[in-house]
């Protein structure tokens, strides 16, 4: 187990390693200057390269590559050319509504897709079998930005139920901010339900077929028991694993969402900072959105030897 630890740790180190090398280098390959769009159409070029050695801009490639790297190991983002303060204070700022969002759409998207896909398993080629399976279509076809502007002409314009974007006033409750967020989530929740519920239905199909199972039926249990306690406990690890994939699906949806509803949440910052391409922000994001999708993925093998005893490392 300790061999394993330490291998997964130095693999995780070197994706990303490569991660930051690709972020750089994507970052510098987009058109657009910072400084140019920062000073304004009225700059000239002497207050450009004035205000680009300020900010270490005017050094070679590899030089400024060189330079963020060492930064990095000191566990400094940089410093947002925009914002005037470093990175991981501003994401720091915009963590609580993109968490909150993320928090309530894996909930909506576990709770709705791991039912169904047991159910469409159990009841499988039946109507609501076939039900459930077009929603799961229907769900990976809709865009999430449709959907959300559907959401919100019926229950904030309409209904006048939630409010049509932001996070609420300062200074308002957990349950005020919440409040703000149940659209957004459901949007979130209910697309990437989709994908949980063809992972459960496939991997509870596989279970169903199996000897224990028939065997467990001729023994006179329950089919409560038979599905619940036998099927789907041999059917966690795909679950498990898709449920961690949509977490990280989660983070990359929010940007559209936060987008069109107007939060004020790490995706919006992203989507400024790429509109102003601002550097710092939009590395310092990427790295921390790789980073949690590498942690969630190293969880979820940990998860296995829990939810499967047989599964050793």
């Amino acid at each position: 187990m300790t061999r394993y630890l330490l291998s997964r740790l130095m693999g995780m180190v070197v994706v990303m390693a490569i991660v930051a090398v690709l972020v750089f280098i994507l970052t510098r390959a987009a058109p657009g200057d910072p400084i140019a769009v920062l000073l304004g159409d009225q700059a000239t070029a002497e207050d450009i390269a004035r205000v680009q050695k300020v900010y270490g801009l005017d050094k070679p490639l590899p030089v400024q590559f060189v330079l963020w790297i060492r930064e990095l190991a000191h566990g400094n983002l940089g410093e947002s050319i925009f914002l005037q303060r470093p990175v991981t204070q501003a994401l720091w700022e915009r963590a609580e509504p993109t968490a909150l969002l993320s928090l309530m759409a894996i909930a909506i998207a576990a709770l709705i897709g791991v039912p169904c896909g047991i159910v469409s398993a159990v009841f499988r080629g039946k109507a609501i079998d076939q039900a459930f399976t077009g929603f799961a279509m229907l769900g990976a076809s809709v865009p999430s930005f449709w959907f959300g502007l559907v959401l919100m002409q019926i229950f904030a314009v309409s209904l006048g139920w939630f409010p049509v974007s932001g996070y609420g006033e300062p200074g308002a409750s957990l349950a005020a901010r919440i409040h703000c967020l149940v659209l957004p989530a459901a949007v979130l929740g209910v697309l990437n339900s989709a994908l949980i519920i063809r992972f459960t239905r496939a991997s509870m199909l596989d279970v169903l077929g199996e000897d224990y199972v028939r065997t467990a039926r001729a023994k006179g249990l329950s089919e409560n028991v038979v599905v619940l306690k036998h099927a789907l406990r041999n059917a966690l690890v795909p679950i498990v694993t898709v449920l961690g994939l949509t977490v990280a699906l989660m983070i990359g949806g929010a940007v559209v969402t936060e987008t069109v509803f107007g939060l004020p949440g790490v995706g919006n910052l992203v989507v400024s900072a790429v509109i102003r391409r601002d550097y710092p922000v939009i590395q310092g994001a990427l790295l921390v959105v790789a980073a949690i999708y590498v942690v969630i993925n190293f969880a979820i093998d940990l998860l296995y030897t829990v939810v499967d005893p047989r599964v050793k490392y």
